[in-house]
């Protein structure tokens, strides 16, 4: 009986969360050390779960909403009725890959600290294995997800009619793509909340602490330390890890859809759809075996640090440009091995956009240490260079896309046949994202340090154990900014695949598209779909600085009236700041996300299906670009501050140390809030077009 190598996807998935349960056990089994200690962390995740019940109350309701509404397309003939369903599960696994991460976050912390009395590799492995659980969760319950719905749509369709008449696998691509809308909903909400109540927690506290009080970082008389620390668990690791399931589940269904369309007259839909689920199940076994490379020397420096790393994500690269190739020729032969150069070009694109990204935002080099040096003249340079920085930045990410877009699809046949190149186009997407379980990891356990160094701050650990976590949270800095280049390039280029999936969606309808320059509509499209990344930016930008405000009010108001803060005899009122800031962000939340859902519904029925995608196409350009330069910007922002803090140009408590803070603290919704969610926001806004698009073609004003 010859093996269905399809199953390769659910085994992938059961290996990844296997292996994460594993790594929670071994992290678990470690001390979290002294009473203080564990009190802290307890503290912190209390705060991260308080705040994550009210945000799922809130999203639940959305989506019970959304819920009917889809039902009603369905009964009324517009979408299948597994749709609805469909948005459920996407949707429920994005945020149970978030909460899971900050689950195992929230426990790591205390331990790395503990850890580090033993040296810096100690601390190393819990920080980095608590990253890996993230990164394994997030592909293994991707995997899951997409299994569960291939397996029961092909057994359904295999006895009933499939919608406007399409073959067995185009109605399944094509349904399987719609619970994309409900992933990238929920990661949009997860985005977007966390990253206001972290940013906002970490301004008022840096503003009021750092700079007006002159208190140190993470300092335990500061009301909002806590707050800070459970910000940095719900927006860069809950958020974080609900952020990338959405982009990698959404590339392999844009794949598989686009497959279908290119490989079907050829007699080869199933092996098209075959190669990006076990692409990502090679993925998975080579994340696995990276992180068995991820090790360091005591008194490491920054670079041997960031060397561990490397170490992993480059091996695990390697092992999946080996099987890839395998991958490609058991299904397509050697006739299309065009596809597996385009894979290649999607990794190589990725390892690009890190190093690239490293250049600009690590203190080792130029860009990050001009800006500390600008911090001489007052925080009006320091931001001056920091947006300059950002602005420069852009060049690399944006010329390596450009060479990977052409690349993969002429390598993989596009002058022949532009179906079989726009598929290439996509799969060096799922290439890009094939290493994820290790990727994500070098980014979630940033995070894990940053707490491990508040940890060890407020139980006053000797000074060494507070240099190791920060020597651990300074490369964490950089990798999440490599970590978030990384995942706006791929949204470029899944983003690409969804604009023709919606076309060809169109196309299955009986629709038109006209995307001639010489099409007002489509003119109007481009230039609305340009604008809308930076309204959505100033909204959620507007959102962190009103809800900082408050917090600065607030901690300046405990300062003045709990005699003893500073003497360090009163306790500061904690739960006042993460109550604050959890509200806020629930409400802010709101008008950013229905935004991004709205905006092509709107569009499609005032100025029809063309000018939808010349919007599709404007939003992924500006926000691509806008993303990486503000992603860039606060990251070298926060490094910046850091090489001060080491000692240079006057060290803590300086002049051109609280210049840098200010930097730091405008760097802080670029890089966590308004920046990483663009990525949602261009691939939603392409979901939410494919998944209304019969609606909008019904219901359109411009025939």
């Amino acid at each position: 009986m010859r093996f269905d190598i399809l199953l390769l996807a659910p085994l992938g998935s059961i290996l990844a969360l296997a292996f994460a349960g594993y790594l929670s056990v071994r992290i678990l089994a470690k001390s979290e050390g002294t009473d203080d200690m564990v009190r802290i962390a307890e503290a912190v995740r209390e705060g991260a779960y308080a705040y994550l019940k009210r945000q799922y109350s809130g999203v639940a309701l959305f989506f019970g909403i959304m819920f009917l509404i889809l039902v009603a397309l369905s009964v009324k003939g517009h979408l299948p009725i597994f749709v609805p369903f469909a948005f459920l599960t996407g949707g429920f696994f994005s945020g149970l890959s978030g909460f899971i991460g900050m689950a195992i976050a929230t426990r790591s912390s205390a331990r790395t600290t503990n850890a580090a009395k033993k040296s810096l590799n100690s601390a190393l492995q819990i920080a980095f294995s608590s990253g890996a659980v993230m990164g394994l969760v997030v592909v293994g319950l991707g995997l899951l997800d997409l299994s569960i719905w291939y397996y029961l749509l092909n057994w359904w369709y295999a006895s009933h009619p499939t919608p406007h008449g399409m073959d067995k696998l185009a109605a399944i691509t094509s349904t399987m793509l719609c619970f994309g809308m409900g992933a990238s909903s929920q990661a949009l909400f997860a985005r977007v909340g966390g990253g206001i109540f972290t940013k906002a927690a970490d301004v008022g506290a840096d503003l009021v602490g750092k700079v007006e009080a002159g208190i140190p970082e993470d300092d335990p008389r500061n009301p909002a330390v806590i707050a800070d620390n459970v910000g940095d668990n719900v927006g860069d690791v809950a958020g974080m890890g609900a952020d990338l399931y959405e982009s990698y589940v959404g590339s392999i269904v844009a794949t598989m859809a686009l497959g279908v369309a290119a490989f079907g007259k050829l007699g080869l839909s199933l092996q098209s759809i075959t190669i990006p689920l076990v692409m990502a199940a090679v993925g998975v076994v080579s994340s696995i075996l990276g992180t068995f490379f991820v090790k360091t020397k005591e008194k490491a420096e920054q670079g041997a640090l960031l060397a561990a790393l490397r170490r992993g994500v480059f091996s695990s690269s390697i092992m999946v440009a080996i099987g890839s190739f395998f991958v490609v020729k058991f299904n397509l032969g050697l006739s299309h091995i065009g596809i597996y150069y385009a894979v290649l070009s999607g990794l190589a694109a990725g390892v690009l956009i890190g190093l690239s990204t490293e250049f600009f935002t690590s203190s080792k080099y130029k860009p990050t240490r001009s800006i500390a040096e600008t911090s001489l003249t007052g925080p009006a340079t320091v931001i001056i260079s920091g947006i300059a920085v950002g602005m420069s930045s852009t060049a690399i990410p944006v010329i390596v896309v450009a060479i990977a877009i052409l690349a993969s699809y002429y390598l993989s046949g596009g002058a022949g046949d532009p179906s079989i190149g726009l598929y290439g186009v996509a799969i060096s997407a799922v290439g890009m994202l094939s290493t994820l379980g290790i990727t994500l990891a070098t980014d979630a356990y940033g995070p894990v340090a940053d707490n491990a160094g508040g940890n060890a701050e407020m139980t006053h650990q000797p000074k060494e154990i507070r240099q190791r976590t920060d020597a651990l949270d300074t490369l964490g800095n950089t990798t999440a900014a490599t970590g978030k280049g990384f995942a706006i390039g791929s949204a470029a280029l899944t983003a690409l695949a969804l604009i023709a999936a919606y076309r060809d969606q169109i196309q299955i309808l009986g629709g038109k598209i006209d995307l001639s320059l010489m099409n007002p509509r489509t003119l109007v499209g481009l230039l609305i779909g340009g604008m809308l990344p930076f309204v959505f930016c100033s909204m959620t930008m507007k959102a962190v600085g009103r809800t900082a405000g408050s917090i600065v009010v607030e901690v300046r108001r405990q300062f003045k009236e709990i005699a003893g803060i500073m003497e360090g005899r009163a306790k500061p009122d904690y739960a006042r700041c993460v109550k604050i800031v959890t509200a806020a962000a629930q409400k802010e939340m709101i008008l950013p996300s229905l935004m991004a859902i709205a905006s092509p519904i709107l569009m499609g029925i005032l100025a029809g299906v063309d000018s939808v995608t010349g919007m599709l196409t404007g939003a992924t350009v500006s926000g691509f670009v806008l993303a990486i330069m503000m992603a860039n910007s606060g990251g070298a922002w926060d490094n910046a501050k850091k090489y001060v803090e080491e000692g240079n140009f006057g060290g803590k408590g300086s002049l051109a140390h609280k210049a840098v803070v200010v930097g730091d603290t405008v760097g802080d919704p670029f890089k966590d809030t308004s920046g990483p969610s663009l990525n949602i926001l261009i691939k939603l806004m392409s979901m939410v077009s494919i998944v209304f698009a019969s609606f909008i073609l019904s219901n359109t004003l411009m025939k």
